[in-house]
């Protein structure tokens, strides 16, 4: 399918302020690509700079330009993928696949496939990319327990195994000094890992937070923004402690920053929306936006020199004729995949 470009005006977005006294109102923009393709969809990657973005689609990844909506390649083979990391350094990027618990190793400028690298922990989901100890970092929904699992990003080898207190890891930041923190979506907490030795240091309530999914972490500030539904965190890692909290929409699954810009993205695919935030001191936050985007588009990515925010959801239509009814609580789309939209979010 030919990539489609919608800028509506309804698209055109104006802030909208979450409370009375924010007066820092701004406009951002929205463009809306059809990439086509099959598949449903986890996570989306941008490559900085370069405008390209990565995006699972179930069962391969799809390579778009972001500015274009064209596509430009695809990496094949990759069962029930989830996230998507990014190497410049070593020319890598790798793909985990929880359908065969194994990462998809490939190279960056010819999306060629490397290698398969079984990980035998199982339940694969998030992934990053470490500078400090210059490990891929993956957070698997293991069981009985969820697990921290670190590779070489040149070789692809396993570097070692970190357990932890819940079965639900999401999303996982670095601090760039030594330290990686891990979301617990169920028990609600962050734990704190020490990336060099692989281990355990301590781990932190984030109430109000509930079911944390996406984060982030302000070098300049240390901060750690933890994306949850309906209530973000700040927690100051000097402490552990919670130091305010940000109102946003439901349905939450990823979190997206922008340092140079200081904004954070948090959307939310049960409301349909991104809520915006300036980070206007280390413990003050003003909403400056919410942009619509459409049911379903729950993780986020951003490009943070070209300052554009990505979010992706596939458009279904009715199920087939005779077929049965979802069974409750089922995951499964109600029918084909009709349109899937690429959206950009700029200001």
């Amino acid at each position: 399918m030919t990539p489609r470009c919608v800028v509506a005006p309804a698209l055109l977005l104006a802030a909208v302020l979450a409370a009375p006294h924010v007066g820092r109102a701004q406009t951002f923009k929205v463009a809306r690509f059809n990439i086509g393709g099959d598949g449903g969809t986890d996570y989306l990657t941008a490559e900085p700079g370069t405008g390209r973005v990565f995006i699972s689609r179930g069962t391969h990844v799809m390579v778009v330009d972001g500015a274009s909506g064209k596509v430009l390649g695809d990496i094949p083979d990759t069962p029930r993928t989830h996230g998507i990391a990014l190497v410049p350094a070593s020319h890598h990027g790798f793909i985990t696949n929880g359908g065969d618990s194994t990462v998809t190793m490939f190279d960056l400028a010819s999306l060629a496939v490397i290698k398969r690298i079984p990980v035998r922990t199982g339940g694969l989901d998030g992934i990053m990319y470490d500078d400090f100890s210059d490990r891929i970092i993956l957070t698997n929904h293991s069981r009985p327990i969820g697990t921290v699992v670190a590779l070489d990003p040149k070789s692809g080898d396993l570097v070692g195994t970190v357990e932890l207190e819940d079965n639900a890891p999401e999303g996982a930041a670095s601090d760039g000094k030594g330290r990686i923190f891990v979301n617990n979506e169920s028990k609600n907490t962050i734990q704190v890992i020490d990336d060099k030795k692989l281990a355990v240091l301590a781990s932190w309530p984030l109430a109000p937070c509930e079911g944390p999914t996406g984060i982030a972490y302000d070098r300049a500030t240390d901060r750690i923004f933890s994306g949850c539904g309906k209530r973000s965190v700040v927690v100051d890692p000097a402490s552990g402690k919670v130091v305010t909290t940000i109102a946003n929409g439901d349905g939450v699954d990823a979190l997206g920053w922008d340092a140079s810009q200081r904004l954070i993205y948090i959307p939310a695919g049960r409301d349909s929306n991104v809520t915006v935030v300036h980070e206007d001191s280390p413990d003050h936050y003003s909403v400056l936006a919410t942009v619509a985007t459409m049911r379903g588009a729950k993780t986020i990515t951003v490009d943070p020199v070209r300052h554009v925010a990505y979010l992706f959801q596939p458009e279904y239509g009715p199920p087939p004729p005779g077929s049965p009814p979802p069974a409750p609580g089922s995951r499964t789309p109600p029918g084909p995949v009709v349109a899937a939209w690429l959206f950009a979010i700029s200001h």
